[in-house]
């Protein structure tokens, strides 16, 4: 019987284009094949005996013989590659027709609110990345206070302001202000509150992103969860992805690695039921992407340490983040998935899942609540004997 899952997501943990990649400019995307070969290779001990190596070619990763965790891949039914389609479609919720709002930069009626409700002009927006928008727009941003706007190319758009211009808790109520006009325009679009610190050459997230979204179309795994009366925690962003819908309590954190201590921590506080955490690993600099990813692999064995019978663990991804193809901010790629835990079978490959759903039944199977609307469980693959 499983009492406790612990579903922890990898930003960004892509292993290959989808077959419809193509139609996102995404063919040639890997973003960890990519990461391995830019340094040269990567020491993953734990991810190889969880089955990496059987679902991807990773420069440094060998393909264990007997693994001790069952491995597959994930591909996304919904379009689109970010965050909201990727945690979504995990949660059980397919989204079929969503037009691509910021293909081409941020929309003139987005600038146009942003400008409005911050009471500034705004500079950037663009498509980029955080790292690349804090660089090259930071002296700008320093000299005049306008906020820096920029866009992942698909559905969110992101703002950052120095809290010296205005206090993180203002910017947050600006920018769900900004989230809710967008809505009322019939614009889908996510809102990310940014607040940065640092001098002009060396502006730097601040604790303290918020992630303004509208709820889900759909029934997702948390709501199902809830109505059983199992406890659900989310640590990091998937809170505000699912607009807290579901969630028992929320645990925002700074980074990934204090996301994973988070987890462990809670381990020692809760019962039963769901943690769910967002593991923001990978950035667009390669040697600290790959340290980020090889220091959660060495870190892995103190939660397997903590687990009881009755825990699960599922690690997975929610799109693929391949910067080493020019202008990508997010791909449109398999992610891995791997689930081990005490009296769990061992070594099953549980296959190319056609959705991402599949994991959303698995866990409210596991967990004994009532069955959603899409996705097929591997629950019985992982059954002992």
């Amino acid at each position: 019987m499983i009492n406790r899952i612990i579903l922890l997501v990898i930003d960004g943990f892509g292993i290959g284009a989808l077959p419809d990649g193509g139609d996102y400019g995404d063919t040639d995307a890997n973003t960890l094949e990519h990461l391995a070969e830019a340094v040269d290779g990567l020491t993953l001990p734990n991810f190889e005996m969880l089955g990496l190596g059987h679902v991807a070619s990773v420069k440094g990763v060998r393909r264990m013989g007997q693994p001790s965790g069952n491995f597959g891949r994930l591909a996304f039914a919904s379009p689109g590659k970010d965050s909201i389609v990727g945690y979504w479609e995990i949660g059980g919720v397919i989204q079929r027709d969503v037009p691509t709002v910021c293909n081409t930069g941020v929309p003139a009626k987005i600038v146009d609110i942003v400008e409005q409700i911050l009471g500034r002009k705004s500079i950037g927006k663009s498509i980029a990345s955080m790292g690349v928008m804090l660089r090259r727009s930071g002296a700008e941003h320093m000299a005049t206070g306008g906020p820096i706007l920029w866009t992942d190319g698909g559905n969110t758009c992101w703002v950052a302001m120095h809290e010296s211009f205005m206090a993180p808790s203002e910017f947050h109520q600006r920018c769900r202000d900004i989230r809710k006009s967008g809505k009322d325009a019939g614009l889908f679009v996510r809102v990310v509150a940014q607040p940065v610190t640092g001098g002009q050459d060396a502006l730097r997230p601040q604790v303290g992103r918020k992630d303004f979204v509208v709820e889900p179309p759909g029934v997702t795994m948390l709501d199902v969860l809830s109505r059983s009366g199992q406890l659900a925690m989310g640590v990091g962003k998937v809170y505000d992805l699912f607009s807290g819908r579901g969630f028992t309590k929320a645990f925002p954190v700074a980074s990934g690695m204090v996301a994973f201590d988070e987890v462990i921590v809670m381990l020692g506080k809760m019962p039963r039921g769901l943690v769910c955490a967002s593991l923001d690993l990978l950035s667009e600099d390669a040697g600290r992407a790959a340290t980020a990813v090889q220091e959660f692999d060495r870190r892995l064995p103190e939660l397997f340490e903590k687990l009881r019978l009755g825990d699960m663990v599922i690690i997975t991804g929610d799109h693929g983040r391949d910067f080493f193809l020019p202008g990508r901010t997010s791909t449109r790629e398999y992610v891995p998935v791997f689930v081990a835990g005490p009296k769990l079978a061992q070594g099953v490959d549980l296959g190319s899942r056609p959705t991402a759903a599949d994991v959303g039944q698995t866990i409210v199977e596991a967990l004994r609540a009532e069955r959603l609307l899409v996705g097929d469980s591997f629950f019985d693959a992982l059954r002992p004997g």
